[in-house]
């Protein structure tokens, strides 16, 4: 059976429409903007979902990723601002804002990223020294990234990390590291010793002066008792009372005996008294004492009457 012209017109037309349809309709992925050309120029962006278009007028210019994306940077070699030769690489994130911008402000997007971020570690990393690449390693990622994001601000792109991986200097010079830092921390161990040696010293010589303080106000209260107890004694004399006179007198020639048999280097000690009369003042001691300190208000009459007889050393 064949088909009239009628027939064939309306295939063509369903044919024809289901072109347009498939030129004009646009499924766009997420994560992606698409720019739409008209006649070779820029129209407007297809957001994610289903989108149409004018067929065979308009079409698809770049297809854009809008996610955030990660560029490596390669190892390059820089001169520190004190001659010293370093090999440093890093890494850099970054996210297209803008697809129309990313798409026809710059060509080679992935590249020109790259480029700028080289050259900005060569510059930033080139003024300072090898001291602070090494120790101010965030700093240097602060202001990498402040100075690629702004570069690379009209292109659509937001540059939202650079990070510097690796700062490797040459052998030869961390070798030399290696020594300076050993000397740093031994002179840091000897000014230790020397800190506490001293501190020790200051504080022996504290101690010194603290005991010879001590040592000299019990001397000096020492030295209160026996004025006072002289004095007592003089007192005691000057009223008439000379058994407290005996009494002085016996009490120091007994402490006088008492050092002189505790030498260690005595042998023979030679006794320039009879035993009985030690005796006997040592027998008198006790009663001399309480007529010495028998109370103030005792008169010297009574203390006449009360006196003991004088114990006197035999002659012999």
């Amino acid at each position: 059976m064949g088909f009239s012209g009628f027939d064939i017109a309306i295939m063509v037309l369903v044919a024809l429409v289901v072109l347009v349809l498939f030129k004009g309709i646009r499924t766009i992925p997420q994560g992606y903007n698409y720019t739409v050309e008209r006649f070779g120029r820029y129209t407007k962006t297809l957001s994610p979902g289903l989108n149409l278009i004018v067929p065979f007028v308009d079409r698809v210019g770049a297809k854009m990723n809008m996610m955030e994306q990660v560029l490596d940077v390669p190892s390059q070699e820089i001169i520190t601002r004190d001659n010293a030769i370093v090999g440093v690489d890093g890494i850099a994130f970054f996210q297209i804002l803008n697809a129309a911008q990313a798409a026809y402000q710059v060509s080679g997007l992935q590249n020109a990223i790259l480029n700028l971020t080289m050259t900005n570690i060569r510059t930033v990393m080139g003024s300072m020294d090898l001291d602070e690449l090494l120790s101010n390693r965030d700093a240097i990622n602060e202001r990498l990234l402040r100075v690629v994001d702004e570069a690379a601000h009209p292109w659509g792109i937001k540059i939202t990390r650079v990070e510097i991986k690796d700062i490797n200097p040459p052998a030869n010079l961390i070798e030399s590291m290696g020594r300076q830092m050993t000397a740093e921390r031994n002179k840091r161990a000897q000014i230790l010793a020397a800190e506490g040696l001293k501190q020790s010293q200051i504080l022996e010589a504290e101690g010194r002066k603290e005991a010879a303080f001590r040592d000299a106000e019990a001397r000096e209260r020492s030295a209160e008792a026996e004025a006072r107890a002289t004095q007592v004694v003089s007192d005691a004399i000057s009223q008439g009372d000379v058994q407290a006179l005996n009494y002085f007198v016996a009490l120091k020639y007994t402490e006088a005996l008492t050092k002189i048999g505790s030498a260690t280097n005595s042998k023979v000690v030679l006794m320039p008294m009879e035993a009985s009369s030690l005796i006997g003042t040592l027998g008198g001691i006790g009663e001399i004492a309480k007529e010495v300190f028998r109370s103030e208000g005792t008169t010297g009459a009574q203390r006449q009457a009360a006196r003991p007889p004088v114990v006197r050393p035999s002659e012999n």
